[in-house]
C-alpha cells in the first residue's frame, strides 16, 4: 500500500472516530464489527438485503426453527418441536414457554411469547386486510417472491403455545423457508402499543424481538450499537456489548482493523487479501460463497425487451478481466443462476463466450435509436460478498459496451434507495447479486426470476418467462431431490436462451478478524453471526 493512499485513509480514519462516540463503551466486553453499510430497516419482513439482515435477523430476532449455527441443518427455536401430517398439508409447531421479549426504553412487555406473536407475525405479510399489513407499503419481497401467500392456507392458534399451518399444496422447502429471515417473529403487544400511540411505522425501525442482543441506538451511516440478552432463552452472547461500526469503504475496513478499532470486517477487498495473509495480528478465513454476481437488464424497457440485445450484451462482457480486476483470484465465473455450490446446477454449462466483434454485429443489425444507443448501468454502492467493488465493475463494463456501441452512464444512490429505486423498475441496467438463504435451488430461482416476484420486486430483470415458472413451481412442490433436480436444470436451459441477466461472478467468502477473536464461524447462507464469538486476551 503506497504511503499516499496509507495518509488518505488514516485521515479518514481520524475524522470518523472523532466524529461519533463510537468507542465510548461502558462495557466488560464490547464486539467491534466493520459492517459495510446502513440497514434499510431493522425488520427482516420488509428488507432482503444482507446488511439489513445482520443488523437485524441474527442480532435481534428468532424464528420457529433455525439452522444450526455455521450450516443449512434445521433445529428448533421459538417451537420446541413440530409435527408433520401424513400428506404434508398440515404443519403443527409446539411453542416455548419460556420466552421473554426484549425491554428497552421505548417498551417494555407484560407477558411472555406465546402463539399471539406467530399469529401477527405471519398474518401481517399473509392477510391484506390485517392492520399492518400496508405498514412501510405493504412490500413482503420474500413472502410473496416465493408465493407463501398462496401456499400458506391459514395460520391458527389451537392454544397458547400450539400454532397449526394448512397449507393449499406440497411444497418441500417450506420447513426450510421458515427458517428464513422473513419467518422472524416479532412481538404483538408491542405492536399493539404502537397502535394505540399512532406510531405503527416504528415497528419496522425500533425492534423488539426474542434474539441474543437487544437493539440500543442507530446513527445512520455510523453506527448501530446493541447489549447482550440477559435473558435469552438459548446461551447468552460472550460478549456484553456488540457494535456495528458502518464502513463502506474495504481499504478503510483494513486500516480500522490493523489499529484495533474493529474486532472483524466484513468483505476484505481482494486487493488487500495479500496483506492480510502477512499481519501477525490478522486471522483471515474463507469458504466457498453459495451466491452469485449478477447484472439484470430490465426487460419492460427497450431494447432489453431485445433478446438478441441481451445476447450481445452478455457476449460483450469480458468475465475473465472482471474477475482478475475486481475479485484478483477468488472468484469463478457464473453460467446460470444457481452456484455450483447448490444442488440443481447443471453440470454440464458451457462457459459464455466473449465475443465483441459477433456482438457488435448484433447491435448494428438491431438498428438501435440513439437513445436505444445511450443508457444508464446502476454501480453497487457497496461493497457485498459476491461483488467488492461495484463502481469499478462498472468502469469495466462501461468499455465493454463502448466496444459494441452501447454507450452507458454509471449512476448509483445510497444502499436503501437503490435496493427501493430497484424494487419500482426505474432502473435500465443494475448491479445486483444474492446469497442462498437456505440452500434449496427455489430460493435462487423463485425469488430472483419468478413471475411472481416482479410484484414483490425481487426480479429487478421483471422476466416472466411460462415454461421457466411452470418448472419451478412444479419443482417445489415435490419431494423427490432427483425430479426437482433435473426440473430445475431444465428451467436453467431457458435462462440460457433468454438471458435476462448477465451472469458475472461466483464468489469465495472472506472475513478478516483480530486473532483473539474466538467462536467465528462463516456462515453458509451468508449472514454474520455473533451470538457464539468471543474475545481472549
Amino acid at each position: 500500500m503506497n504511503n499516499k493512499k496509507y495518509f488518505l485513509i488514516t485521515t479518514i480514519l481520524f475524522s470518523i472516530f472523532n466524529s461519533t462516540s463510537l468507542f465510548s463503551v461502558e462495557s466488560k466486553k464490547t464486539f467491534i464489527y466493520c459492517s459495510e453499510g446502513s440497514p434499510s430497516a431493522f425488520n427482516p419482513q420488509v428488507s432482503t438485503d444482507g446488511t439489513s439482515n445482520n443488523a437485524s435477523t441474527h442480532t435481534v430476532y428468532n424464528r420457529l426453527v433455525e439452522f444450526k449455527y455455521g450450516t443449512t441443518i434445521l433445529e428448533p427455536s421459538l417451537a420446541s418441536h413440530w409435527k408433520i401430517s401424513k400428506d404434508k398439508l398440515t404443519y403443527t409447531f409446539f411453542l416455548r414457554k419460556d420466552v421473554k421479549f426484549h425491554s428497552t426504553k421505548y417498551f417494555t412487555p407484560t407477558r411472555n411469547f406465546n402463539a399471539d406473536d406467530v399469529l401477527f407475525s405471519l398474518n401481517r405479510q399473509l392477510i391484506k386486510t390485517h392492520p399492518y399489513h400496508k405498514i412501510g407499503g405493504g412490500q413482503y419481497q420474500y413472502f410473496y417472491g416465493m408465493e407463501m401467500h398462496k401456499l400458506i392456507k391459514k395460520v391458527s392458534k389451537k392454544s397458547k403455545y400450539i400454532i397449526e399451518i394448512k397449507l393449499n399444496y406440497v411444497e418441500a422447502p417450506f420447513l426450510a423457508n421458515m427458517a428464513m429471515s422473513f419467518m422472524s417473529i416479532l412481538s404483538k403487544e408491542y405492536a399493539d402499543t404502537l397502535t394505540m400511540n399512532n406510531k405503527m411505522e416504528d415497528i419496522d425501525y425500533f425492534p423488539i424481538g426474542t434474539g441474543p442482543f437487544i437493539y440500543k441506538k442507530y446513527i445512520k451511516d455510523t453506527l448501530i450499537r446493541y447489549i447482550k440478552n440477559t435473558y435469552y432463552f438459548k446461551k447468552h452472547a460472550k460478549v456484553d456489548q456488540l457494535v456495528f461500526s458502518i464502513t463502506p469503504e474495504p481499504n478503510v475496513r483494513f486500516l480500522k482493523l490493523k489499529v484495533g478499532e474493529c474486532n472483524l470486517i466484513i468483505d476484505p477487498s481482494p486487493a488487500d487479501i495479500p496483506y492480510m495473509k502477512k499481519e501477525k495480528d490478522i486471522k483471515l478465513i474463507h469458504a466457498p460463497g453459495m451466491n452469485i454476481a449478477y447484472l439484470a437488464m430490465n426487460v419492460e424497457k427497450a431494447p432489453f425487451n431485445k433478446p438478441l440485445f441481451r445476447k450481445a450484451i452478455n457476449m460483450a462482457l469480458n468475465r475473465d478481466t472482471l474477475i482478475k480486476a475486481i475479485y484478483h483470484g477468488t472468484a469463478i465465473p457464473a453460467l446460470y443462476p444457481l452456484p455450483p455450490t447448490v444442488w440443481g446446477y447443471p453440470k454440464d454449462g458451457v462457459k459464455q463466450s466473449y465475443n465483441p466483434i459477433d456482438a457488435k454485429k448484433i447491435i448494428d443489425s438491431l438498428n438501435l435509436t440513439e437513445k436505444e444507443k445511450n443508457l444508464e448501468l446502476w454501480t453497487l454502492p457497496v461493497s457485498r460478498p459476491y461483488n467488492p467493488n461495484g463502481k469499478k465493475m462498472g468502469e469495466l463494463m462501461q468499455e465493454d459496451f463502448r466496444k459494441i456501441g452501447i454507450n452507458i452512464k454509471l449512476i448509483s444512490y445510497d444502499w436503501p434507495t437503490y435496493l427501493k429505486k430497484a424494487r419500482l423498475g426505474t432502473h435500465q441496467f443494475i448491479q445486483l447479486g444474492w446469497t442462498g438463504d437456505n440452500g434449496d435451488p427455489d430460493n435462487f430461482l423463485a425469488v430472483l426470476l419468478s413471475c411472481a416476484s416482479i410484484d414483490s420486486g425481487s426480479n429487478v430483470a421483471r422476466w416472466c418467462n411460462k415454461d421457466f415458472d411452470n418448472l419451478i413451481i412444479r419443482a417445489k412442490k415435490l419431494t423427490d431431490i432427483k425430479t426437482r433436480q433435473n426440473l430445475y436444470i431444465k428451467a436453467q436451459k431457458i435462462f440460457r436462451e433468454e438471458l435476462p441477466w448477465a451472469p458475472i461472478a461466483h464468489s469465495s467468502v472472506y472475513r478478516a478478524m483480530s486473532t483473539n477473536v474466538v467462536g467465528y464461524k462463516i456462515d453458509p447462507l451468508g449472514g454474520d453471526i455473533f451470538s457464539e464469538v468471543d474475545l481472549v486476551k
